[in-house]
């Protein structure tokens, strides 16, 4: 078809022109598609997280979970020596060994004590890392990297170590702390001994518990203050708040939730005790020294009923449930606000 035939005004309509000639050029040649090929790269695209964590999954369920199902059958169960050392089939009781343990004077005795000793040691643990990581705040440089190293040191020494070291500081004629009391305080205490009063020998363990805890306190406290806006500080000191003011409406609100889950976690370490009075009364505490964790301990081993250890351990998990919901919550919160 020539160009005047499109112009005359009797010829073909051009659109229609334009449409033969796209129908006379060659149809596009398309390649086959791969038989399943991409199909199987996507599936194996998504089964690769799940294949990357599943040692974890593995791990966790025989170190925790496989433990703790072993654990609440075994408190149904009455199982002593004869059982476990034989692998007959123990007896089903059912909620016997509870209702012994939750009769059981001793019991709610261990759990006070515990209670006591935990607040103490969160309180104090708290205090003094907030202090530390208050004063590696101003400190210069050098001086904060010599803490924060010092602070990584005593929180790697194990508690084997710590306890010998707290021993020896309390002996009663070699004591560093007894010399130290009587020579430069003037107080009556050469040969003084501590354990002979067992809240005494609280005190003492109660150190090596906190002195354990201050570096995790206190390096975390500091990291949450370097995210504390200057200007908000010095818009405040301007104004005229104090140093306390400060820290108070200030400081404190933006820390609250690390400081929060900090504490949070001292509370469950801290009313999970039991190396610590283990190791300073030398693997033989008195009935005075029996914690919640040392109560179960002697339960299971010492009187061969493992199965009322172990349904005290299920009843200290329900005690601290509501603090592992709580700290749950924290780090949901934390996760919202980053």
């Amino acid at each position: 078809m020539s160009a005047a035939e499109l112009k005359t005004p009797g010829g073909p309509d051009p659109q229609a022109a334009a449409t033969s000639v796209a129908d006379q050029r060659p149809a596009e040649v398309h390649e086959p598609k791969s038989s399943g090929g991409g199909g199987r790269r996507r599936r194996k695209g998504a089964l690769l997280p799940y294949l990357l964590i599943g040692p974890t999954v593995i791990a966790i369920g025989a170190v925790f979970i496989w433990p703790l199902i072993k654990t609440v059958i075994m408190s149904f169960q009455d199982v002593g020596r004869k059982e476990l050392w034989l692998g007959t089939d123990p007896e089903w009781v059912g909620f016997e060994k509870f209702e012994e343990v939750l009769t059981d004077g001793a019991f709610w005795d261990s759990v006070y004590l515990t209670v006591v000793f935990m607040i103490a040691c969160v309180v104090t643990t708290l205090v003094i890392g907030l202090g530390l990581a208050l004063a590696m705040q101003r400190m210069s440089t050098w001086a904060r990297l010599m803490l924060t190293g010092a602070l990584i040191a005593a929180w790697s020494i194990p508690l084997l170590v710590a306890a010998s070291i707290f021993r020896w500081l309390s002996d009663s004629d070699y004591g560093v702390i007894n010399m130290v009391l009587s020579k430069y305080l003037g107080l009556d205490f050469q040969g003084h001994n501590w354990w002979l009063d067992y809240k005494q020998g609280f005190l003492i363990i109660g150190a090596v518990v906190v002195w354990g805890a201050i570096p995790f306190v206190a390096v975390t406290l500091y990291a949450a203050l370097t995210q504390v806006p200057k200007e908000l500080e010095e818009a405040a000191a301007i104004d005229g708040v104090n140093a306390f003011g400060n820290f108070r409406y200030v400081t404190f609100p933006v820390i609250k939730p690390v400081f929060q889950m900090v504490a949070t976690l001292s509370v469950i370490w801290d009313f999970n005790v039991l190396g610590q009075v283990w190791l300073m009364r030398g693997s033989k505490p008195e009935p005075e020294y029996e914690i919640i964790g040392l109560y179960a301990f002697n339960k299971a081993f010492e009187s061969n009923s493992f199965s009322q250890g172990a349904a005290i351990s299920l009843i200290t998990v329900l005690l601290l449930s509501g603090v592992a919901v709580y700290y749950l919550r924290q780090l949901l919160k934390i996760g919202e606000v980053d």
